[in-house]
């Protein structure tokens, strides 16, 4: 018997056009003959509408079609049928597959929606979603946890407004690093709102757009680096597949060169790394996820500086990109694990993880 998925995608986020393409990828992919794919279109005002007769094959992206009779509800505790029309129909889900990226995709948000639906959801859970969402959270995390990350100073909204809070913050990053620096929002995916300041003028209007997008800015040093990526697949037991480089043809691996530009970047896999240093990046992308609760799946982000060889790691995505360009399944395949199979894993992973909740005890009776 077929195992009905319900694949969601769009989104309120900045990368609400990027979850379309990979939705389209990630459909495409799916095994007809073991699954019956549902699809939900979420609008960038967060409505969801059930999807009907959408060309999935011949299109770059995913449409999304607004109806009223085919607007989403999401009933607390329903489980497999948690899934409701206005109608009162109830749309058959076994499992949940949220390629969403983002803001209320890869935030927590969406995963605490469907918790309280209980029913299974392919990667991480609520609180692993969370922590690695904020860069910030994550890189205390990694820190204690031995890894070697990019230092940073943080700037929130809050002190920003006050003149002598953000005067003291500039001059504690100009002390700290040199220029140029790297801005980035702290809870927000695929550089969006992000830039490199050369000078003064330039970090207070690249710290002014990122806290537009955040009440929590990095001021990073810019590390003259290779960009190295780990993809990582697991429930507890964590597996990193062959890591792969990234060479951008832009200043750098910005949203358009990760998304839109296919010749914004080279995909090198494996990664030219010697064996002993792809062995440390996966073992770090390993310890990196069980410092920050990741499971079910991420892609683990490295610097290795060009002068000295040091490895940084630089951030997790824990709804990576599934793009025909997008460097998460291409480092699966060139493992072994192909971009069905994979699919094929994550949906077990979900499966696994949701039995291992109802095995727990919630109340005292």
């Amino acid at each position: 018997m077929k195992k009905h998925i319900a694949v969601l995608y769009g989104g309120k986020s900045g990368e609400h056009e990027v979850s379309c393409v990979s939705a389209k990828s990630v459909v495409n992919n799916l095994d007809k003959n073991r699954y019956d794919v549902t699809l939900i279109g979420i609008t960038q005002n967060g409505t969801w509408y059930l999807q009907k007769d959408i060309d999935t094959e011949n299109t770059n992206a995913l449409e999304i079609k607004t109806s009223t009779d085919h607007q989403i509800a999401v009933i607390p505790g329903a489980g497999k049928h948690c899934l409701t029309l206005k109608n009162g129909r109830t749309l058959p889900a076994d499992v949940v597959f949220p390629v969403l990226h983002g803001t209320f995709g890869e935030d927590g948000t969406v995963q605490g929606l469907l918790e309280m639906a209980d029913i299974p959801y392919v990667g991480c859970d609520v609180l692993g979603s969370s922590i690695n969402m904020d860069k910030d959270i994550a890189k205390i995390l990694w820190r204690n946890a031995g890894i070697p990350i990019v230092p940073y100073v943080l700037v929130r909204l809050i002190d920003w407004e006050k003149t002598d809070k953000k005067i003291q913050l500039i001059e504690q990053a100009e002390r700290d690093f040199r220029y140029p620096l790297f801005v980035k929002p702290s809870r927000a995916g695929s550089s969006v709102g992000a830039g490199v300041a050369k000078d003064r003028i330039e970090l207070e209007t690249r710290l002014q757009d990122a806290l537009a997008w955040d009440s929590k800015v990095l001021i990073e040093p810019f590390i003259p680096a290779r960009e190295i990526e780990c993809s990582v697949t697991g429930n507890g037991k964590i597996e990193a597949y062959t890591p792969g480089e990234i060479v951008p043809t832009h200043e750098f691996y910005d949203y358009d060169a990760k998304y839109t530009d296919p010749d914004g970047a080279k995909l090198l896999i494996p990664a030219n790394l010697d064996e002993s240093e792809l062995k440390k990046i996966r073992d770090f992308a390993v310890k990196a996820c069980k410092a920050s609760e990741i499971s079910g799946l991420a892609r683990i982000d490295f610097f290795v500086r060009k002068d000295t060889g040091e490895i940084f790691l630089n951030e997790a995505n824990t709804m990576p990109g599934f793009t025909t360009i997008s460097m998460f399944p291409k480092m699966c395949e060139a493992s072994g694990l192909g971009y069905g199979a994979l699919l094929d894993h994550l949906i077990t992973l979900a499966e696994e993880r949701y039995k291992e909740i109802q095995a727990r005890r919630f109340n005292r009776e």
